[in-house]
């Protein structure tokens, strides 16, 4: 039977009404977390009740924390060894599912939690190792890397969670996947969640599951209220980009996800963009891991206006406020449609999703208005008035120092040198995000050059911290 929010009732939707530990429920409680989503009303039931679960549900969706409460319940805190292993396609989805690990494990004493993940040097990993953790959440490549060496062993495992699984087999981790699952133990949960079930997902649980019970969160195919959606036209694909800079001109937005749908598209947008004087940065699947950190730094630090994109590497960008995002590219399917534009509107704010559209794209233009059951707004180009100014420079820019968790290095630390030592007014310090390795800040472009000046001389905790202007 498939589970879906369609043929499932749930009575009672408060995380009290589980079979949870004292400390979690407590927690919860702690952090105002009261009613479930709904992939956690639908699946939590089920795995605390130890059935194998694939839920498909999209990013956003809450899935992070029914795994996670889940693999926490079955933790045995006094034993040492790996009990749980989260696999994710990405370095910083890992980071972003050791971040929610950590403040759902808050209230339980002593549970280690580590990343391993490409792109981080292996020898800090192998030295963390060295002191078994309970719980394991990393890259398929990185993981099994350890698993070859033998400086990881996952023969105590409780719980395996394939996070974003479509996204992992995107990327060519099957083989990868399929190694580490056969180190596993037989006896085990595991919990497969994906955005999509392509054919390999069917596969993949056949193989490794046993009887698994599947969810199916369904997503809402109308376009938000708030926002404002628009579709220009373009005479052919040669003159989609003269459309675009058209509309980056007349609009101006102060950030924005530009979409399409390859990743030589996002190389040689990227490359225009920036030959015509616009703020922008890259994501794909082929950048290097360094670089990709560099990309999303900089655009959620706001010291970046454009990010250029594909879906699969946007997916698990957490951009809490985005004025526009804009569709070089129609997507090939409805859902991928409205979840890109589902970024921008959020939190109450208005939203603008602007799509550029040829001849070559009316199928896809004609699945769009038949799911939302109206007409396009297709508009002309020509009538929009253009201006020739280039939206202002992004306020802010992100400086790298080479400290970070290893360090002990929190945010607060960072805040008060720059703040209390350096003396920057409390306005002009942006977002500070602390890594394994290196931490990131953003400073109003007016403060960079005292912000550099103090980093060059004085200290962060008691560390001289090399910096980094990041373009």
């Amino acid at each position: 039977m498939t589970y879906t929010t369609s043929n499932t009732q749930t009575d009672d939707l408060s995380f009290a009404s589980l079979k949870l530990r004292a400390e979690l429920l407590n927690n919860l409680e702690f952090l105002g977390y009261e009613q479930m989503m709904p992939v956690q009303a639908l699946s939590l039931p089920l795995m605390l009740q130890n059935h194998d679960v694939i839920a498909q549900a999209k990013t956003g969706s809450g899935k992070t924390a029914a795994f996670g409460l889940a693999l926490l319940n079955r933790l045995n805190i006094q034993s040492y060894a790996v009990q749980a292993l989260v696999l994710c396609p990405t370095r910083e989805l890992a980071e972003q599912v050791c971040q929610a690990l950590r403040k759902l494990a808050r209230l339980l004493p002593n549970v280690k939690i580590l990343n391993l993940s490409g792109g981080i040097p292996i020898k800090v990993q192998l030295d963390s190792l060295k002191h078994s953790p309970h719980i394991i959440v990393g890259t398929p490549g990185r993981v099994q890397k350890h698993l070859d060496k033998g400086s990881l062993s996952i023969t105590t495992l409780q719980t395996l969670v394939l996070d974003e699984a479509d996204r992992m087999l995107d990327m060519g981790f099957f083989d990868a996947i399929s190694d580490i699952i056969s180190a596993c133990p037989k006896q085990r949960l595991t919990l497969l969640f994906s955005a999509t079930f392509p054919t390999e997902i069917k596969a993949l649980s056949r193989q490794f599951m046993q009887h698994p019970k599947t969810i199916v969160v369904e997503t809402d195919s109308s376009v938000a209220p708030d926002i404002d959606q628009v579709f220009y036209q373009a005479k052919n694909r040669a003159n989609k980009y003269a459309v675009l800079k058209s509309l980056l001109l007349h609009y101006k937005p102060t950030s924005t996800i530009i979409f399409c749908n390859t990743k030589e598209q996002t190389n040689q947008l990227l490359d225009t963009l920036l030959d015509d004087g616009f703020s922008a940065t890259a994501l794909n699947g082929d950048m290097e891991q360094a670089e990709r950190d560099v990309a999303m730094i900089r655009f959620k630090n706001q010291s970046c206006a454009i990010l250029v994109a594909t879906d699969v590497a946007a997916r698990g960008l957490d951009i809490k406020e985005l004025p526009a995002v804009i569709n070089y590219d129609l997507a090939f399917e409805h859902d991928v449609h409205i979840h890109r534009i589902g970024r921008t509107g959020r939190a109450g704010s208005k939203g603008l999703a602007l799509n550029i559209v040829t001849p070559a794209d009316v199928h896809r233009l004609t699945a769009i208005e038949d799911a939302l059951q109206e007409t396009a707004n297709l508009r002309n180009i020509a009538a929009l008035p253009i201006s020739d100014e280039m939206a202002p420079a992004p306020n802010m820019v992100t400086l790298r120092l080479n400290i970070g968790r290893k360090e002990k290095i929190r945010p607060g630390d960072i805040l008060g040198a720059l703040s209390k030592d350096a003396k920057l007014p409390g306005n002009s310090i942006g977002k500070i995000d602390i890594g394994a390795l290196y931490s990131y800040v953003a400073v109003h472009k007016d403060q960079v050059d005292t912000a550099v000046k103090y980093f060059r001389t004085g200290k962060v905790k008691s560390y001289k911290a090399s910096v980094k202007i990041l373009t």
